[in-house]
């Protein structure tokens, strides 16, 4: 039976994530916002919500290491596998100002993140956790990224515009609307299937966060990048991404550990570099000819089955 509802919860994902696309982009067109922008904010939010669902429903269940492993596991697999499957599928263009401006915010969070974890390093306690005061630490963080976010909107190119037919703003609203309730629909299916096979095999909570969890909360994210830059919106499928990735670390982990403090468990220092080295290759490839070809995705690709065969040889 869980097999089957893993089955129903991909389905839900990838109609949802194509319908919820659709509307970005028509909401983004119809307000005149660049693509980039809707990507970072309302995309980035809404197919996040599964990560903050799963995470906030581990910290008050007491397992923290699902929680903290979610936000890790999601993340490594936003910037190695979607962006790397998203070039394989049509190479990513990318805008100055996400080489210049947003991708560097990501590393700025991962590095955040990373320092107000790491309490027993820094000899601050025995334990690394992450306190209510390093939530709302994080909390802030995110506010000041939205700022930075919509400071920087720019209008979107007038001649594309011309030559796009906006969609009534009630089919509009029904995309996003029925695109993300099937989105958290199918990704709840998904997880909690997931979970319960994953339990069934006597594997850790650290571990389902990282692997089984993370993929099943990224899958929105994975169809909807995919989507998004096979019809062209290559902003929007970086953009949700990188939104994606600073909304996790910022806004999922600071609201759950702003309620719940959360101790890192078993989560290694492994997991935490391999954050800093997604994004320093994600902003290499990027800065390097302002695309992210089909080599590239597929080195991305590689980079995340390598660290996926190191976590399965440790159980």
């Amino acid at each position: 039976m869980e097999y089957l509802t893993l089955l129903i919860g991909i389905v839900f994902i990838l109609w949802g994530a194509d319908r919820f696309t659709d509307g970005a982009i028509a909401l983004a067109r119809r307000f005149h916002i660049n693509e980039l922008v809707i990507g970072l904010t309302i995309v980035a939010f809404g197919t996040s919500l599964p990560e903050f669902i799963t995470s906030f429903w581990g910290a008050l269940k007491g397992n923290a290491g699902i929680s903290v492993g979610n936000i890790i596991g999601s993340n490594l697999f936003n910037t190695l596998v979607i962006v790397g499957a998203s070039a394989l599928a049509t190479p990513i263009l990318i805008k100055a100002s996400s080489i210049k401006k947003e991708i560097p915010f990501s590393l700025l969070a991962a590095i955040a993140f990373i320092i107000l974890c790491f309490d027993k390093l820094l000899n601050i306690q025995l334990i690394d956790t992450i306190s209510r005061a390093d939530g709302l630490i994080l909390l802030l963080f995110f506010i000041l990224f939205l700022s930075f976010t919509f400071s920087t909107t720019q209008q979107q190119d007038t001649e594309q515009e011309a030559i796009t037919a906006l969609l009534p703003m009630t089919k509009v609203i029904f995309f996003l609307v029925i695109g993300l309730i099937a989105l958290i629909w199918g990704g709840d299916l998904f997880v909690s299937a997931a979970i319960q096979i994953a339990h069934n095999f006597g594997i850790s909570d650290a571990v389902i966060g990282l692997t089984i969890v993370a993929t099943g909360t990224s899958l929105p994210e994975l169809a909807t990048s995919i989507f998004a830059a096979k019809k062209g919106s290559s902003d929007l499928a970086i953009g949700n991404v990188v939104g994606s990735n600073i909304f996790n670390l910022f806004f999922v982990m600071g609201a759950c550990a702003a309620i719940f403090p959360l101790e890192v468990g078993e989560v290694s220092y492994l997991d935490f570099a391999m954050l800093i080295i997604s994004t320093l290759l994600l902003w290499w490839f990027a800065a390097t000819g302002r695309k992210i070809t089909r080599l590239e995705g597929g080195i991305l690709l590689t980079t995340y089955f390598f660290y996926l065969a190191y976590l399965l040889s440790t159980l």
